[in-house]
């Protein structure tokens, strides 16, 4: 199994491009299943997740071919028929968002049988949200040995679904549905994140009607078929957010290019009230600190626009260096400071009491073996190692390749130290 390993102490001097969104990506591929047109994603990030949905939508009946086009990676998504309605246990269990597959399956076909997408070491992320809005849209849903049945002879119809709080799967899930449902649907108490709008604005260009996307009240009017579309998939905003961090850890001076700041402005504020220099510039943004010791700031999750679960780890790394006590609340996931007894094996000083962690900052970190045990903690363990004196070695690091794309040669061009140490312990050229 490969090891990523990182000698620290080394400032970042450079320029990263950031790639398109992982998790706006995913569920523009399932969008390819509501119509017999081609779809052409540009932008296409290249990772484990992404392929592996590639797998599942091709034992759908998609034709997938990635291809370089002028602007960079490409997909062409082709579905000209359903082949079968079945996404099996020993493909959904690798990635949680495969789930989302069986809205689209209903909405274009009446029928679906999806694997339940099982447990998740950050919590239960329970996917019965996405259920009821499927239910309320018409559809007859039966549960049985793991796998859920959904069934729609007649089509879907729109339905008002006011969600009990925020869920951005659910959101989209309903969103995927309810495009091909007859009548209006109205979605309530939405998720607001920027992919939830470029979800939409995709479906828009296939020719679906949805107003709304982006806020907490969505509102779509079902259409009888999608045609084809080319988009462009978003930039990622938690790999903007954790090279940001990461240049503030290690310290010099990163530009991010191809992003938008506007997508990180809540961790960008905390950043700059922990003392990092951050310019925001049209294509991205510059984080800049000059070694200067680190203030210890106060962080809570929250939905967007609030800081988001996905940079809370990389943040708890941050802080791990600052002067004083910083307190962290995570109100998105249970169980997500996992990564906190890795962090200490580094020398981080972190206390977690439930929902909430007491980081007291710490003068050095020192390099040692740890373990990632999630996507975004494995990159909070790079990120601490950049700063950390000695070798870092990260293990189980197949949980990075899910989310970041050529993470060692973007961080090496900037002057790190980081290579990956392939299964047998040799290092990758």
């Amino acid at each position: 199994m490969d090891r990523i390993a990182i000698t620290g102490g080394a400032r970042l001097e450079g320029e990263i491009p950031i790639s398109g969104a992982k998790n706006s990506a995913i569920k523009l591929m399932a969008a390819s299943l509501l119509t017999d047109q081609p779809l052409r994603l540009t932008n296409m990030p290249r990772l484990a997740d992404t392929r592996f949905l590639g797998k599942l939508l091709q034992r759908l009946g998609t034709e997938v071919v990635e291809a370089e086009g002028e602007a960079g990676p490409e997909t062409l998504l082709h579905t000209p028929e359903i082949v079968s309605a079945i996404a099996p246990y020993d493909l959904v269990r690798q990635m949680r968002a495969s789930f989302n597959v069986l809205g689209p399956l209903v909405a274009r076909t009446g029928q679906a049988k999806v694997s339940l997408p099982g447990g998740c070491t950050i919590g239960a992320r329970p996917v019965d949200l996405h259920l009821k809005a499927l239910e309320a849209l018409g559809a007859r849903i039966d549960l049985h040995e793991g796998y859920v049945y959904a069934q729609a002879p007649r089509g879907l119809t729109g339905a008002q679904i006011a969600f009990p709080f925020v869920s951005v799967g659910a959101t989209e899930h309903a969103m995927l549905a309810a495009v091909l449902a007859e009548g209006r649907t109205v979605l309530s108490n939405a998720a607001a994140e920027p992919e939830i709008a470029d979800l939409a604005e995709c479906l828009i260009k296939m020719g679906a009607q949805i107003a709304g996307a982006g806020t907490s009240t969505v509102v779509i009017d079902g259409v009888a078929r999608l045609n084809g579309a080319t988009h462009a998939v978003i930039p990622d905003r938690i790999e903007t957010g954790t090279y940001a961090l990461a240049a503030a850890m290690a310290g010099g001076e990163v530009r991010l290019t191809r992003t938008r700041a506007d997508f990180v402005d809540a961790l960008l504020v905390k950043m700059a009230e922990a003392g990092v220099e951050v310019t925001r510039h049209n294509d991205g943004l510059t984080v800049k600190r000059n070694g200067a010791r680190l203030k210890a700031v106060e962080v809570e999750t929250d939905p967007y626009p609030g800081f988001a679960t996905d940079l809370q780890a990389q943040f708890m790394a941050l802080m791990s260096l600052a002067d004083g006590e910083s307190v962290i609340k995570e109100t998105i996931f249970e169980n997500r400071f996992m990564h906190a007894p890795e962090l200490a094996r580094l020398g981080a000083d972190i206390t977690v009491h439930g929902g909430e962690a007491r980081v007291r900052g710490v003068s050095g970190l020192n390099g040692a073996p740890v373990m990632a045990t999630d996507l975004r903690a494995s990159v909070s363990l790079v990120i601490a190692g950049l700063a950390a004196q000695g070798e870092t070695i990260v293990n189980r690091v197949y949980h990075l390749d899910r989310g970041f794309e050529r993470l060692e040669e973007k961080l090496g061009a900037c002057g790190a130290k980081v290579r990956r140490l392939k299964g047998d312990g040799e290092t990758e050229e």
